[in-house]
């Protein structure tokens, strides 16, 4: 699960280190399902432990589902947006991220992950459902 967060007209991304994935490269706060969890409830808690903010579960938005293949996996990534949140956006894991920040979305930096990239153009386009590395 993904997050899509939006300001005005910027969008905020998080570099990723020390991770051994995209290390250097900006993402969005996101993560992995814990099992035994909804979606809406892992992005909920995504939310917290990565950039320490607090959205409820009624304003979660699916806007966009990605199937996704690199060189040794498969992956079916899902991205949500939300308008209103609690708490501000800020590093909760250093370790993982070394900056935070808001874009303007129409000048990103040239390191953000292409398949992410792939993501904010179908977000900005409404597109629901993409394909990448097939």
């Amino acid at each position: 699960v993904y997050l899509i967060l939006i300001r005005g007209n910027k969008i905020l991304l998080s570099r990723r280190c020390n991770t051994g994935f995209h290390d250097g490269d900006y993402s969005f706060p996101a993560g992995h399902l814990d099992g035994n969890e909804t979606m809406v409830q892992a992005m909920i808690r995504e939310a917290k432990e990565e950039i320490g903010i607090d959205p409820k579960p009624e304003n979660l938005k699916l806007v966009h589902v990605m199937h996704r293949k690199e060189s040794n996996e498969e992956r079916v990534n899902f991205f949500f947006t939300v308008e209103k949140w609690n708490g501000e956006p800020k590093i909760m894991e250093p370790h993982k991220c070394d900056n935070l920040s808001w874009f303007e979305i129409d000048n990103l930096p040239t390191n953000v992950i292409p398949y992410i990239k792939q993501a904010i153009n179908c977000f900005r386009n409404k597109i629901f459902y993409s394909e990448i590395g097939w």
